[in-house]
C-alpha cells in the first residue's frame, strides 16, 4: 500500500512510519525537517500541512494518507489542528475520485469517561492540555461533516506513552479505553499497530474511534 504520513518528525508519526515500512508497505514522509529522515529507504517530502494544493500533491498516488500533525509546543499550540483538518480535506478533494483514505490521529479529550463526561471536563486537565484537546474537538466536529471523503479519525487513551510493541490493544468508539482499575494507557508503537491495522482491515468509516490496554 502506497501510504503518505503527514507530521512523521513526530512522535506518533515516527511510530507509524516504522510501523508501516515493517509491513512493507511504501510510505512517503512529509515533514518540515527533511534531514532527519536522510539515510533511510522511504520517499521523503517536505509539506505544508495548511497548504491544500501542497497536500494534494503529495497526496496524488496514494491509497491512504496518514496525519499525525501535533500542537507543536509553547502557547497557541492547538492552532494548527484544525486548519489542518480543513487543508487536509480541501486537497484531498481536489484529487476527485482519486482521493487516498483519510486517517487523522485525534485526541482523548473528547471521548466519555466512566462517569459519562468527557475527559476534557476532568478537573486535573490542564489549560494547556486543554487548549489542545479542544482543538482537536473541533477538528472531528468538522470532519463528521465530510460524507464525500473516506475518512477515519483514532484517538489515543488518556496516557500515549514510550513502551514496547506487543500487538495487543482493545477499541471503542466513543469512549475511553481504561483497565479495571482505571488506567487508560497505551504505547506509541502500539497506537501505530492500531493505525496501521486499521489501514490493513478498514472497519471504521467516517466515524471515529480509539483504542488502549
Amino acid at each position: 500500500m502506497r501510504v503518505v504520513v503527514v507530521g512523521a518528525n513526530g512522535g506518533i508519526g515516527r511510530c507509524v512510519v516504522t510501523e508501516a515500512l515493517a509491513r512493507g508497505h511504501a510510505v512517503t514522509a512529509v515533514v518540515r525537517r527533511p534531514e532527519e529522515y536522510q539515510g533511510l529507504a522511504i520517499r521523503v517530502e517536505r509539506g505544508d500541512v495548511l497548504d491544500p494544493a501542497d497536500m494534494a500533491r503529495v497526496a496524488a498516488d496514494a491509497e491512504a494518507l496518514v496525519s499525525a500533525v501535533g500542537g507543536g509546543d509553547g502557547p497557541g499550540r492547538g492552532r494548527l489542528i484544525e486548519p489542518a483538518a480543513h487543508a487536509l480535506v480541501a486537497g484531498l478533494r481536489q484529487l476527485g475520485d482519486g482521493a487516498p483514505r483519510l486517517l487523522v490521529v485525534g485526541s482523548a479529550g473528547s471521548l466519555t469517561t466512566r462517569t459519562g463526561a468527557c475527559l476534557w471536563d476532568d478537573p486535573t486537565v490542564t489549560p494547556r492540555q486543554l487548549e489542545l484537546m479542544r482543538a482537536h474537538g473541533r477538528a472531528l466536529d468538522y470532519l463528521r461533516t465530510v460524507s464525500d471523503l473516506d475518512w477515519t479519525v483514532l484517538s489515543p487513551p488518556q496516557n500515549l506513552l514510550p513502551g514496547e510493541r506487543t500487538g495487543a490493544y482493545r477499541t471503542a468508539a466513543d469512549h475511553l479505553v481504561a483497565t479495571p482499575d482505571g488506567l487508560s494507557t497505551i504505547s506509541l508503537a502500539d497506537f501505530a499497530t492500531a493505525l496501521v491495522d486499521e489501514l490493513e482491515h478498514p472497519r471504521h468509516h467516517g466515524e471515529r474511534f480509539t483504542c488502549g490496554y
